[in-house]
C-alpha cells in the first residue's frame, strides 16, 4: 500500500485530505508542524509528502529544503498545498525542490495528478541512478541562486563524494555562478546563467555559462593569482572595487580540474570521486572567507 505524509496544521483540512487519499488506497499519517513532519518523514519514508506552507513553527519552504538536504529523504516526492498563489511563492517552491505546487482550493483529480507526477519524478531519478545530465537555466539574480544550487547539489550528494567534497564543490559552483551573474551578465536579469551537471561513473562535472562577451584570464589585474595573491588588492582599491577577488583562486583549490572555453564565458569544474582503496587523507583546510568576484 502506498503511504503519504500530510504536513498540515489545520486538523479539519488534514483529515479531509487523509480521507480522500484513503479512497485511492493510500495509508496517510498527519504531522501538525514542520519539525514533526521532518521526523515522521525519516521514520515512515513515505511515498509522497503533502506539504502545507503556513506552519506554526518552520515554514513549508524550509521543510522542503531540509528534506532535500538529507540523504535519507532527498528523493522523497513533495507536493506543496497552499493558499499562496502568487508567482514568487510558486517559483520559490520549485527552487527548494518541490515536485508539484497546488493552490487551495484544488480538485481531487488535480491532487492525484500532482501526486502521480511527483512519484514519477522519484522513479525517474532512481532509474537513471543519477548517471546522466541535469541542465538548468536561471536568471541573473544572486538571491535566486542559492536555493536552486542547494537543491541540485543535494541531488549530487548521492554520488560517492564525501560531505566535505560536496560542500567544496558547492562553494566552487557558487563562486563561479556569482561571477557569471556579476561580471559576465552584469546583473542584467534578462540574461541567463546556464548550469549543467554531468554525473559520470568516476566524477562529477559542472559547466557554468553566462551570456556575456567573456574575458581573458591572463588580463585580470583585479583578481588574485597564486604567485602573488595580494597584489591585486591595490588595483581593486584604485578601481573602487570592494576587497575580494579570490574567487578563481579559491575554486582552483576545491576542484580537480577547472578550465574555461576560448571566449571566457564558460567554465567547467571537475571533481573526481575518491578511490575505494584510497587511504583517508587529512581533514579539510579551514574554509576561506567567501569571495564573489574574480
Amino acid at each position: 500500500m502506498a503511504t503519504a505524509l500530510i504536513v498540515e496544521d489545520h486538523p479539519e483540512q488534514a483529515h479531509l485530505v487523509q480521507r480522500i487519499l484513503g479512497l485511492r488506497g493510500f495509508e496517510a499519517v498527519i504531522a501538525e508542524d514542520g519539525e514533526t513532519g521532518l521526523l515522521m518523514a525519516h521514520r515512515h519514508q513515505p511515498d509522497v509528502v503533502l506539504l502545507d506552507l503556513m506552519l506554526p513553527d518552520v515554514n513549508g519552504f524550509d521543510v522542503c529544503r531540509r528534506l532535500r538536504s538529507d540523504r535519507a529523504t532527498m528523493l522523497t516526492p513533495v507536493v506543496m498545498l497552499t493558499a499562496l498563489d502568487d508567482r514568487q511563492h510558486r517559483m520559490h517552491g520549485f527552487r527548494v525542490g518541490a515536485n508539484a505546487y497546488l493552490t487551495k482550493p484544488y480538485g481531487i483529480e488535480q491532487l492525484f495528478e500532482a501526486i502521480a507526477a511527483a512519484r514519477d519524478w522519484r522513479e525517474s531519478m532512481l532509474r537513471q541512478e543519477l548517471h546522466g545530465e541535469i541542465h538548468v537555466e536561471i536568471n541573473s539574480e544572486i538571491t535566486l541562486l542559492k536555493d536552486l544550487n542547494d537543491f541540485l547539489m543535494n541531488v549530487c550528494r548521492t554520488t560517492p563524494l564525501s560531505n566535505d567534497q560536496v560542500m567544496q564543490i558547492r562553494q566552487a559552483v557558487m563562486e563561479m555562478a556569482q561571477n557569471a551573474i556579476e561580471w559576465g551578465n552584469q546583473h542584467r536579469s534578462d540574461r541567463l546563467v546556464e548550469i549543467t551537471y554531468r554525473v559520470h561513473q568516476d566524477s562529477l562535472e559542472i559547466v557554468i555559462r553566462d551570456q556575456g562577451p567573456g574575458f581573458n584570464r591572463q588580463a585580470l589585474p583585479h583578481a588574485a593569482v597564486a604567485d602573488d595573491p595580494f597584489s591585486h588588492l591595490d588595483v581593486r582599491d584604485k578601481l573602487g572595487l570592494r576587497a575580494g577577488g579570490f574567487g578563481l583562486l579559491i575554486c582552483q583549490g576545491m576542484v580537480d580540474e577547472m578550465k574555461y572555453n576560448q571566449e571566457g564565458n564558460e567554465v567547467t569544474l571537475l571533481k573526481r570521486y575518491p578511490r575505494p582503496d584510497a587511504a583517508p587523507g587529512p581533514g579539510p583546510e579551514p574554509e576561506p572567507e567567501p569571495a564573489t568576484e574574480s
